[in-house]
């Protein structure tokens, strides 16, 4: 019977170890990862390829700032009107998509040092009479909810000549109304339109006037200093190697980030 009791004991003791060891490498691996909020249709930013895999710039650089920083990159897609709420609950570590800089956001969010120069410019059909910004007087504009093309429309005085605001859950079904004809004219990111001016030549134009030159940085929550600092040191090397180059080239066939 003793002998039993000490066999069960022993058993006892080796499960209590395994499932401890088990238990320490799953918190491991989560204390690793980096989870990274992003906008899964935000072409050539962060976006799904023919296959579903997400690709594009930020993808890339993010990458390969986290395995510099000896962390593992997940990305999570977001609601993009929630992205400051998933950041600050804490169910994303980083924002990290086409993500501009403003005061406003500077209020709710740590920012890196900006990567990369943008501008919210106006999209219009290739065959459209409108020419520049006054030519909106009287038109139906779409735009992103809660985007930074929001900010730009509301901080010019030709917000209270035009028609009406669509709003739109993310740029893809913007463009798509636009070339129906739904609205007349969309407020996107330079860097977006230029890509689907590319992947859909002779559909769209950019006006010569823009709205409000911008800066994109990557979003870090309140408090969390140390992440901040970790992944800053990640991109000032990657811009000193010339990774961060590279990535630009293959997205755009140029070096745009910044310095």
């Amino acid at each position: 019977m003793k002998k039993l009791s000490a066999m069960i004991l022993a058993l006892l003791t080796v499960f209590a170890t395994l499932t401890g060891c088990a238990s320490g490498s799953s918190s491991d691996k989560k204390d690793n990862a980096i989870v990274i909020g992003v906008d899964d249709k935000f072409a050539p930013m962060g976006f799904r390829d023919k296959d579903n895999n997400l690709v594009g710039f930020d993808i890339d650089l993010a990458k390969a700032a986290v395995e510099k920083m000896g962390k593992e990159a997940k990305f999570q897609p977001i609601d993009w009107q929630t992205k400051e709420s998933e950041l600050s609950s804490g169910r994303i570590d980083l924002i990290w998509n086409g993500y501009t800089i403003t005061d406003k956001r500077k209020e709710m969010v740590l920012f890196t040092k900006p990567y990369l120069a943008n501008a919210q410019v106006i999209a219009t059909k290739a065959g459209s009479d409108i020419k520049t910004i006054d030519d909106l007087k009287g038109k139906v504009v779409g735009l992103q909810t809660l985007s930074s093309a929001s900010d730009a429309l509301n901080a010019n005085p030709i917000k209270d000549s035009i028609k009406s605001i669509s709003e739109y859950a993310d740029n893809v079904l913007a463009l798509s109304d636009l070339k129906s004809g739904r609205v007349d004219a969309v407020i996107i990111d330079e860097v977006v339109l230029d890509y689907y001016m590319s992947q859909q030549e002779g559909t769209y134009k950019m006006l010569d006037e823009t709205l409000a030159p911008e800066e994109y940085g990557v979003g870090v929550k309140k408090g969390n200093e140390k992440l901040l600092k970790e992944l800053q040191k990640a991109l000032d090397e990657m811009n000193q190697d010339g990774t961060a180059a590279q990535i630009s080239e293959k997205w755009f066939g140029e070096k745009k980030v910044l310095k």
